[in-house]
């Protein structure tokens, strides 16, 4: 029997878009506000979606607590209250974009699971904004 568990996680932190090898017009033209020089912040919230078969003696897909202290180890620890572009190693060279936080937040939490479960990422930047990644 095959099912998905989901936990939710939070973190504040600011970041800029921005391309480097661009002009200072055309990273405005392209990222508006979010290419304010002085960074702007977004309290994210994040959703972990874990599918797999059901465990038929414990009934778990994943112990919960497991999952949550991977969260805090993977994403809350490492992100929030950060400035995503000056303090995460991650996105030094690239552009932190809700797209490529749900990336790199996939990468990190996937090399913590069983290889037998499949993952989901739901990342909400604002309450209209969000963006879900998952390996196909």
């Amino acid at each position: 029997m095959k099912a998905t568990i989901c936990r939710v996680g939070y973190f504040n932190a600011a970041h800029r878009l921005h391309v480097k090898e661009w002009s200072d017009e055309q990273n405005k033209i392209i990222f508006g506000k979010c290419n304010n020089q002085n960074y702007h912040g977004h309290n994210y919230q994040l959703t972990v979606k874990v599918s797999g078969e059901i465990d038929k003696t414990t009934g778990y897909i994943i112990d919960t607590k497991l999952l949550k202290d991977i969260i805090k180890t993977e994403v809350e620890d490492k992100y929030d209250h950060k400035n995503l572009n000056l303090d995460v190693s991650d996105f030094f060279s690239l552009n932190p974009t809700a797209e490529n936080i749900a990336v790199i937040i996939y990468n990190n939490i996937k090399k913590q699971l069983p290889t037998n479960l499949q993952l989901t990422i739901i990342l909400h930047e604002t309450e209209r904004n969000f963006v879900e990644y998952s390996e196909q």
